[in-house]
This record gives C-alpha cells, sequence and structure tokens, in this order.
C-alpha cells in the first residue's frame, strides 16, 4: 500500500452538517465565546455567528479542522487541549447520531440483543460509512482477535502544523461511539498510527474487552 501525501489532503471536505456539528460540540464544552475566540485564534472568522449550513454539501474544509486543533492547542496548551477536543468529539458523536443514526439504522432496538463484540463491530462500521459516505474522510475498520483497528486514510489531523498521535476529536467520537453502543462501558481508545509520521493510515485501537 501506497503512503499517502499530507499535501493530497488540502482542498478535501466534509459537509456542512459536520462542520456544524463539529463546532456545536466545540460550543458545548467552550461556551460561545470561547468558540469565537477560537476562530479567531484559528484565522476562521467566517465562521464566528455563522455556522455552516445543516446541508450535506461538502464545503468544509479539512484545513479548517486542523486549524481549530492548532488553535486549541495555541490556547490551552496539549494537555488542556486532548481534554477539550476528547469532551468535544463525545458530544460530536450524540450529535451526530441524531442527524445520521436514522440513515444508517443505528436506531435500530435489535442491537441491544447483541453480543458486545458485534455491537462494537457495527458502530464501528457505522461511524466510518458516515465519513466515508457523506464526506471526504475515507474510513474503514479491521478486525483482529482482540481489538478493531479504525483506519483513516484521508485524514485531516496530518494537516496540522505540528501532526502526530492527537487526532483526539475523533477518537472522542470512537470512545462515545463504543459507550453508548455498550450501555455505557469503556473501551480502552487508542491512536496508534498518523499519516503525517509517515504511517500508511491514521489508525486508532479498539480493544474488545471493556475496562470495566
Amino acid at each position: 500500500m501506497t503512503t499517502p501525501t499530507v499535501e493530497a489532503f488540502r482542498g478535501l471536505h466534509y459537509p456542512n452538517k459536520i462542520g456544524r456539528l463539529c463546532l456545536l460540540s466545540y460550543e458545548e464544552v467552550m461556551g460561545v465565546n470561547g468558540v469565537k475566540a477560537l476562530l479567531r485564534l484559528a484565522d476562521q472568522p467566517q465562521y464566528i455567528e455563522a455556522y455552516p449550513s445543516n446541508d450535506l454539501k461538502r464545503e468544509f474544509p479539512f484545513e479548517t479542522i486542523a486549524a481549530i486543533s492548532d488553535a486549541l492547542e495555541t490556547m490551552y496548551g496539549p494537555r488542556g487541549a486532548r481534554g477539550l477536543e476528547l469532551r468535544a468529539g463525545r458530544v460530536a458523536f450524540t450529535l451526530g447520531l441524531k442527524e445520521f443514526g436514522p440513515l444508517l439504522g443505528m436506531a435500530d432496538l435489535a442491537l441491544k440483543l447483541m453480543p458486545i463484540t458485534m455491537k462494537l463491530k457495527i458502530v464501528l462500521n457505522a461511524v466510518a460509512q458516515t465519513f466515508d459516505r457523506f464526506s471526504d474522510q475515507a474510513s474503514h475498520i479491521e478486525e483482529e482477535p482482540t481489538r478493531f483497528v479504525y483506519h483513516i486514510t484521508k485524514d485531516p489531523s496530518s494537516l496540522r502544523s505540528d501532526p502526530g498521535l492527537n487526532f483526539y476529536i475523533a477518537r472522542g467520537i470512537i470512545e462515545e461511539a463504543t459507550a453508548w453502543v455498550s450501555g455505557g462501558r469503556r473501551f480502552s481508545v487508542q491512536q496508534i498510527s498518523c499519516i503525517a509520521l509517515g504511517d500508511e493510515a491514521t489508525s486508532f485501537t479498539i480493544d474488545k474487552e471493556p475496562l470495566d
């Protein structure tokens, strides 16, 4: 497999709906004024009091996601930014479930009757398919004996000024997805690679056994 070049991710987009959910998620954890300050620092003033439309047009750039993450780290430092992005990711899953869940059959009560490993597989594939279907972020799931691996092969976090194992909003989304489908259980979710570091994909491992 050929490792993609980071420059190939410039000009790629999320739908406006996902951009809107992203900013609403940050608003939930930072407040309205916090998001305004964040957008100013990220040099994204066009979104201040003008969040993207609630539609599926792919007009929210990967570069904006990277700029917001960079600005968050400037404002709060690495540790503070990590916590805020993880929390925003968890909120983003909850908000996104309302928007995309019905489209993917995620409201199906039959999920409750399935074994936990099957539940995890279904929800992780649903999250990956959401991004695959509606955005330029290419994602897929690989199953191993003791864990799942969530691969992102078109990755906005690789456009950050200081990229690394720091795509925390994505990790937060995965953490909340696994908690939601399991009735609140917690699973170990770890980022293990980043395209900007020369890896083939930006990837996360999800253990099949819960932590609690």
